[in-house]
Parts: structure tokens; sequence; C-alpha cells
């Protein structure tokens, strides 16, 4: 016999942005792709800015504005990078929408991306979202094409 205060609570992770779901594994850099910072997904953009992809609240937001940060009120803690050497723009090609310790429901607007600037002066426009609380279980959602704030990429 279950009981139901045993069962663990999932939480599902939208897409934070729209494009094409990729293979963490398959980002172009050794620190994402050897998982270094967790498991997770990634997505080739394909237009859009960077909503929140489950409610909760901003722990981190980088002085660069190319990395954002946030925990669900269940502990789930999630990095969402966008593009690959992006620390270089030094903050431009973004948009913040939100600042740290601020609360965020769930297709929130976070970052506004200029992503044209991006693809001319970024080394790859790739986003990956890592899951960096080790300690949760990860079940993968969709695979090709998402939708932003509909495609569920991961339950944690």
């Amino acid at each position: 016999m279950a009981f139901g205060f045993f069962k663990k609570k999932e939480m599902n992770l939208v897409a934070p942005l729209n494009g094409k779901i990729v293979p963490l594994e398959e980002v172009p850099d050794p620190v994402f792709s050897q998982k270094m910072m967790g498991e997770g997904i990634a997505i080739q953009p394909s237009g859009g800015h960077i909503h929140a992809p489950f409610s909760g609240e901003i722990i981190m937001i980088t002085p660069t504005k190319h990395a954002i940060a946030i925990r669900s009120k269940s502990g789930v803690e999630v990095l969402i990078h966008i593009g690959l050497e992006t620390v270089a723009l030094k903050g431009e090609g973004f948009k913040l929408a939100v600042k740290e310790g601020e609360q965020v429901e769930v297709g929130q607007l976070l970052v506004e991306v200029d992503w044209a600037f991006l693809k001319e002066h970024a080394e790859n426009t790739i986003t990956p979202i890592i899951v960096t609380t080790s300690d949760k279980e990860i079940t993968y959602g969709s695979k090709g094409t998402c939708i932003q704030g509909e495609t569920v990429l991961m339950t944690i």
C-alpha cells in the first residue's frame, strides 16, 4: 500500500525559448557536453526571448547578463546559459526583465535577446539548460523542435 506523502513531487520544465532540442552531449563546449555543471539539454534558438521554464526565484544573474539561474519552491535549481562564449559580449545583446531575488511565474519574460547580434558576435547561439541540483531524477521529454512555454523538456 502506497501513501501519498511518500510520493515524490514532480515538476515540469518547459522550453524557455523556441528552437531545436539538442542533447547536451552535442553542445560544442566540454563544460556542457561533459556535464561538468550538471545534467540537462540545449536549444538551438529559432527566435524569441528567454522565459521562465517554471515558477520560482531568480537566484543568480551574471553581470554580463548571459546566464540566469532559477530555483523552484521544491529546491530544483536550473541554469540557462544563453549562447557560448557570450561572456565576452559584456552584456551587449541582452536586456534583463528581472532581477536577482525576484519571484517569477512559468512563462514570464526573463531576458530579451538580440539573436541577430549574437549570431554575428558570439561563438554559438546554442543555449544549454542545466539542472545544477545533482540529487534530482530527470526524465527527458520532447525531441525535435520546441515551443516556448508549451514543450516539456524535462520532468524533475
